[in-house]
């Protein structure tokens, strides 16, 4: 077949330049100089595609006479195209792929706005006074390729150097199951989605996460967990916080044990200032209560130099003097060791990292902090809560939600919003994986190791090896530690240094056997080493005492020991995923949250070896490539945002919010302004604001809005004036949570700098603004204190940013602001003859984002905000911000990245939803029974034999013909959120205990 096809190509391609010859004997020479040039067009015999060695700019410059001149028979010739050095430039470049909308589209839509282009729309919408008039990256200015930006990422990844790391200190390199790095963190339809607010179309990602609170509670030994935090190190600091409420503040010492880790230490120190508490860090020995104002103690199990200790009389003797008593840990040790609830503990808290989670050189990991149910209230965090749905089945949703930020402002627990769900997952799927004997059997060869470790080096005698109990970390004393580590650099080991004649060695479930004789080579300083680990192994006996040694069960669900086969794991993951709405379905329009896909360009590098397998406190000559990033990552940032300086340690938004108002604290210590404490907030700024600003000490001064959802400027200037020797800061969210950009926004900050204080401006959407947070700094810098444990943050996060930028460059990016504006404005329109659209810009335009208000429909219809959001399920989308900032209404925001077609979709959803709606105003359908008070229909209720509603089952799944094509499927009938906060339970319920709950609820 193949021979046949070149034959029949070359003969071809001989008839051609035959027809081309004869063709050339029959034109005129028009000159000399053409005839000499003119060479005979020709096709490639593999593509067929016409190709011509002379560019029309050739025939029409050569000679005296004009291309309209040529001869009809030369014409043939002409038809040969010029190639342009564009078209030979990469074309997988990446803003087209990522800016949706088409010019053609853009161009329509601005139309349908009332403007002639893009530009004049965005020109009535940003106040021209903040414009910049053009914006020049000093690399990456023209964007890379994708192609280019893979290239340049390698290149980075090949300037880390991955050692083996003993350091320890909370971080472990680990196997990522292979099933779960593809199936989960590589997974689109797991890394898209968003909190699960909408329960319905959210149960697999909540049983996963119900999985890993079951995971953290059987673990701990104590019953109530949330469903992840951001580090160990900030889950302490939320701890201490929680210690000071439950004293409600009237003890304001906590006490830290000095075998905690020492960024956990720094963490709560800089946590500490804003709540005015002192920490006092203090040998266990020498911890006494005697002053009554201590309100608790936190202490590390095993300690960070790796000594397990018995805390029983000594939590005995904290409840005495009604001390509350917090104790950090690590999940394998916990399979090993006597868990902390049996000892008495009030609060555990730690990390999941080292199950199944990279180390990533600081993150992104989940952590956890676990409590007694008399402490629920005032947990921080996500905690999943099992309930019932419409019909009486058993369901899970989000619990006790009245504690969040959104709704208590400053009042709120913590101002932590959406942790680490991707990874707690992660850390849940690892335990179902491995089950309780698989972990035992990883936790007891990590054991063995270091045991085996630890009697090699009493044998050779070069060093003194702690006599205390272990679990995976040796610590050993020496007469120079530091001669030691540089000698296991050369073997590329890392070791911990803790002073000059302390190292620590810390195992983990990477690390063999002959690992462990590389150590014993660099321990022994020359010596021969006349053993092996393996020779060792027979004679290793176990250092952790009886009493010390876990006898109670965990992990015995079924679901913890069912899924140890691939096949079966992978059935699982899938089964649980279908259950949830992601991007690969449809646009998620949430206001204020950005909803737009991480390209798989941006998330490619986050899994590679060179990035993940990097320990955050490596020496920096190990993450070199990291550095380079950071560095490049940060110019750009300043030149986005317009500033100075950057630092990428905080690991979330409310982090960033944090770290941003306590610069500004440090600001006004270092003039001497101690007593400057008074935060003003509009109630259009984000949530977390109050929440964060509280943290850092501030009292609050709460200001509105105008009918146009712009601060009111009188009440903040006479706001700015009253409290002017106090003012510490303002903290607005510019393009507001009001879809506006205020136009006074630079008359906004002169009056908060003319009272003395500083401007805090966030922004959900770095098109809107602003970065949240490495670490460049001037010469006089005068760091506050430490934001999160690792140095640089969630550093195996950065290159999705850092990727995207790149790939962008200036222009993609101000296209895609440009964007994000039109296509809010395009919804607007489309939507304001239906449901009135609340608040507008000077020129009736709105920003990125936009909320249409649906209180009216309470009066006329009997319908909420949640009863449109159900409905929108049934379409196959995910609702809007609901009920947020403005109670009653539902905020959208669809992001540049969302193609017109998807964006008319949705607004087709909404105006039929309307219609609905309608249809209960005039009485033809029942105020109590209908569609959407229906909402969703799950295939359960449609499929049931017996269908009672006044409406078909065809207008309850099928609202519009798009769906006949792909339909997506809640899970479960309408979650009642009443029902779990009454009846709250958080963990896995046993099998036999599920099936009497489920037949309590439908009784």
């Amino acid at each position: 077949m193949e021979r046949a096809r070149r034959l029949a190509n070359r003969a071809i391609l001989k008839r051609l330049v035959s027809e081309a010859k004869h063709n050339r004997k029959h034109e005129p020479v028009w000159n000399s100089a053409a005839a000499s040039t003119t060479t005979v067009p020709f096709y490639s015999a593999s593509s067929s595609r016409y190709v011509s060695s002379v560019s029309h700019s050739v025939l029409r410059n050569r000679g005296s006479k004009s291309a309209t001149n040529i001869p009809r028979a030369a014409a043939g010739l002409s038809q040969t195209r010029s190639i342009s050095v564009e078209a030979l430039q990469p074309s997988d470049t990446f803003p087209r792929r990522h800016n949706s909308a088409t010019p053609e589209e853009q161009a329509k839509m601005s139309l349908a706005c009332g403007f002639d282009n893009v530009d004049s729309l965005v020109d009535a919408t940003v106040p021209k006074s903040i414009r910049l008039k053009e914006m020049k990256f000093n690399k990456f200015d023209g964007g890379l390729t994708e192609g280019q930006m893979i290239e340049h990422m390698k290149e980075l990844a090949s300037k880390n150097k991955v050692f083996k790391s003993f350091i320890g200190m909370g971080y472990y390199n680990t196997h990522v199951p292979p099933v779960i790095l593809r199936n989960i963190m590589e997974n689109p339809a797991w890394y898209t989605q968003y909190t699960p607010y909408q329960a319905e179309i959210s149960q697999g990602r909540l049983e996963s996460l119900l999985n890993y609170q079951t995971m953290i509670t059987d673990l701990t030994g104590l019953p109530m967990s949330n469903a992840s935090l951001l580090d160990e190190g900030t889950a302490a600091a939320e701890a201490m916080s929680m210690c000071n409420n439950i004293q409600k503040g009237k003890k304001k010492t906590f006490i830290i044990a000095s075998n905690c880790h020492p960024q956990t230490i720094d963490i709560c120190k800089t946590r500490a200032d804003g709540f005015e508490l002192k920490v006092v860090v203090a040998d266990l020995k020498d911890i006494d209560y005697k002053s009554g104002d201590v309100c608790g103690v936190l202490v590390q199990y095993p300690g960070t130099e790796g000594e397990v200790l018995d805390y029983g009389e000594f939590i005995k003797k904290a409840h005495a003097h009604e001390v509350k008593v917090v104790m950090a840990s690590d999940l394998l040790a916990l399979t090993a060791l006597k868990p902390p609830g049996e000892f008495g503990a009030d609060i555990v808290v730690g990390s999941a990292q080292r199950f199944g989670v990279p180390m990533g050189y600081g993150g992104p990991h989940a952590a956890f902090l676990a409590t007694s149910q008399e402490y629920k209230r005032m947990m921080p965090g996500r905690i999943i809560g099992v309930s019932v749905d419409s019909s009486g089945k058993s369901a899970l949703r989000m619990a006790m939600q009245t504690r969040e930020q959104h709704i208590r402002r400053d009042k709120a627990t913590s101002n932590i919003c959406t942790a680490q769900a991707l990874l707690a997952n992660m850390a849940a799927m690892y335990a179902v994986y491995h089950g309780p004997e698989g972990l035992k059997a990883i936790s007891q060869r990590v054991h063995g190791l270091a045991g085996a470790f630890a009697l090699g080096l009493k044998k050779l005698g070069t060093v003194e090896v702690q006599d205390l109990p272990f679990f995976d970390t040796v610590k050993v004393k020496t007469s120079n530690a530091h001669a030691i580590a540089d000698a296991a650099l050369k073997s590329e080991i890392n070791l911990r240094v803790v002073d000059g004649n302390t190292i620590t060695v810390a195992f983990d479930e990477t690390i063999t056997l002959e690992d462990v004789d590389k150590l014993f080579q660099v321990f022994a300083g020359g010596k021969p080493v006349s053993f092996t680990a393996a020779s060792l192994a027979p004679e290793v006996q176990s250092p952790i005492p009886s009493g010390l040694a876990r006898e109670s069960p965990f992990l015995t669900h079924p679901i913890f020991n069912t899924y140890q086969t691939e096949h079966e794991l992978l059935r699982y993951i899938h089964r649980l995923q279908s259950k949830d709405l992601s991007l690969c379905h449809s646009m998620i329009p949430l206001g204020s949250c950005t909803m737009k896909l991480n390209a798989t360009t941006e998330m490619m590098p986050v899994t590679w070896p060179s990035f993940t397998d990097i320990h955050p406190f490596a020496p920096v000559e190990q993450a070199q490539g990291y550095q380079e990033m950071f560095n490049n990552l940060g110019d750009l940032l300043c030149t986005i945002t317009g500033f100075d300086s950057f630092s990428l340690q905080p690991n979330a938004g409310a982090a960033g919010e944090y770290a941003g108002l306590m610069v500004i604290r440090a600001y006004h210590l270092s003039r001497g302004d101690h007593h400057r404490n008074v935060c003003i907030i509009p109630v259009s700024a984000h949530g977390t604001n109050p929440a964060s600003a509280a943290m850092c000490g501030m009292k609050i001064v709460t200001i509105g809005t105008d009918a146009k959802g712009n601060i009111n400027i009188d009440e903040l200037r006479k706001a700015a004036e009253k409290n002017k020797d106090n003012l510490s800061a303002l903290m607005v969210t510019y393009p507001s949570t009001h879809g506006v950009y205020e136009e006074g926004i630079d008359e906004i900050c002169k009056i908060i700098h003319d009272n003395g204080g500083q401007v805090y401006m966030d922004g959900a959407n770095m098109n809107a603004q602003i970065p949240t947070g490495g670490i460049p700094a001037p010469d006089n810098s005068q760091p506050l204190g430490t934001i999160s444990a690792a140095p640089w943050g969630s550093a195996l996060i950065l290159p999705i940013s850092y990727t995207y930028i790149a790939m962008m460059g200036s222009q993609g990016l101000t296209d895609a602001s440009k964007i994000a504006i039109l296509n809010a404005n395009y919804m607007a329109k489309r939507l304001e003859n239906y449901y009135p659209v609340l608040f507008r810009g000077v020129n009736g335009t709105v920003a990125h984002e936009f909320i249409i208000d649906l209180r009216g429909f309470k009066n006329t219809a009997g319908i909420e905000p949640e009863d449109v959001a159900k409905r929108l399920m049934d379409y196959g989308f995910h609702g809007p911000t609901m009920s947020w900032p403005v109670p009653g209404t539902l905020m959208i925001e669809p992001t540049e990245s969302e193609s017109k077609a998807e964006l008319d979709r949705f607004c087709d959803a909404l105006i039929s939803i309307r219609q609905e709606i309608a249809e209960i105003e005039k009485g033809k359908a029942d105020i109590n029974n209908n569609v959407l008070k229906g909402a969703p229909h799950p295939p359960s209720l449609l499929m049931a034999d017996a269908w009672t509603k006044p409406y078909s089952r065809e207008c309850a799944a099928f609202p519009a013909s798009w769906l006949r094509v792909a339909k997506f499927w809640p899970t479960t009938g309408r979650v009642d959120n009443v029902y779990g906060d009454r009846n709250l339970i958080c963990t896995l319920l046993p099998a036999s205990q599920a099936v009497e709950e489920q037949a309590a609820a439908t009784a």
